[in-house]
């Protein structure tokens, strides 16, 4: 079936079905005669088993390895009822001290956060997370894009070093290797901007659209 068929059937966007394809959490096989994807009753199947555990909070990475058969669905679920119920220790707390600053503190040019950081201080170190652990996914999501830059911008850097070397081996004009020279140069500032544009979709779009499935 076309993955409109798909996304009907899982209640799921397109967006999100490309993004568990990239991860690696969905394979479809492909039409032999057109090239198009031809998702399967077991692809509509894995989705919605994708869906249900995002929806239970389980990172990617868990999810990956309970497909490999790395972990079982048991022992990841139960270690999410572990971690679900310090966030929700941890979000009882980070209430509770909330609810403390609003009835204390008036105006906030004039309220003295000094007592609420130590207090908080003492909250963390008996295990209350005032941070997002969910961003686990989106450090990880970071980190091809930015080695596979790297990778390419060095290759742009070699290039170069090479023609710098030949305009000093040989006799070819000064003009012309500074022209081939704007080639890599200009390579190298699209992949940072592409890189920059990607980081920005990782932390507020395309994660963020992901993690509610």
């Amino acid at each position: 079936m076309k993955i409109n068929e798909v996304e009907q059937q899982v209640n799921i966007t397109k967006k999100n079905i490309r993004f568990y394809e990239q991860q690696g959490l969905l394979n479809p096989r492909r039409n032999t005669e057109n090239g198009y994807r031809d998702y399967s009753k077991e692809d509509v199947d894995e989705l919605k088993k994708i869906k249900l555990l995002r929806k239970l909070s389980l990172p990617l990475e868990e999810i990956r390895k309970i497909q490999k058969g790395d972990l079982t669905l048991s022992d990841a679920l139960q270690r999410q009822v572990i971690l679900l119920e310090r966030e929700r220790i941890s979000l009882e707390e980070t209430t509770r001290l909330c609810r403390l600053v609003s009835e204390e503190s008036c105006q906030y040019y004039t309220f003295s956060p000094d007592e609420y950081l130590e207090r908080m201080v003492e909250m963390e170190q008996e295990g209350t997370k005032f941070l997002n652990v969910s961003r686990h996914d989106i450090r990880h999501k970071k980190l091809a894009p930015v080695i596979f830059s790297f990778l390419l911008i060095l290759m742009m850097i070699g290039v170069i070093a090479t023609l710098i070397w030949l305009y000093l081996q040989s006799s070819m004009p000064l003009w012309a290797t500074g022209l081939l020279i704007v080639i890599p140069v200009t390579m190298i500032m699209s992949i940072v901007a592409v890189l920059l544009q990607r980081m920005k979709e990782i932390e507020g779009g395309e994660e963020d659209v992901a993690r509610k499935y």
